[in-house]
């Protein structure tokens, strides 16, 4: 499938998801990352006026659960986040912040993404994640 394409399929169900509410948007991937962005909206930030870590954990997941539908066939078997465990290393107030997650391991039944969250704008590293997902089959 296309990039082009698929970034639509993306953005096609995201329609009325967190992912949507947030801003979240595909930028770039291929078999092996996805790139989201993210804006850092009031809608993000705790009450002390900075990026909540919540949000990058969301993000993140976002990341390599989309990311790990790549090249499934969705109508048989879906990608469900089992785990994920982060560190916040950095904050943010304002700009806009990218998710790259990158394959770490896959297997026929899960998949680990490395994803780390960045800000823009200073090119500062604000979090990293590991995201395993599980593919689940669908019954029919």
């Amino acid at each position: 499938m296309k990039k082009t394409k698929y970034i639509e399929k993306i953005l096609e169900m995201q329609k009325n998801s967190a992912a949507e509410y947030l801003g979240i948007k595909p930028v770039d991937f291929d078999e092996n990352f996805i790139e989201l962005h993210m804006p850092i909206s009031e809608k993000v930030k705790q009450p002390y006026g900075i990026l909540h870590g919540g949000m990058n954990m969301v993000l993140a997941e976002s990341a390599a659960s989309i990311h790990a539908a790549y090249g499934r066939n969705l109508d048989e078997e879906v990608p469900v986040g089992i785990e994920i465990n982060g560190s916040h290393v950095g904050m943010a107030s304002d700009g806009n912040v990218k998710a790259i997650a990158k394959v770490a391991n896959r297997t026929k039944n899960f998949i680990v993404h490395t994803v780390e969250i960045w800000h823009i704008e200073t090119d500062k590293l604000l979090s990293t994640a590991r995201v395993t997902n599980y593919y689940k089959k669908i019954n029919k």
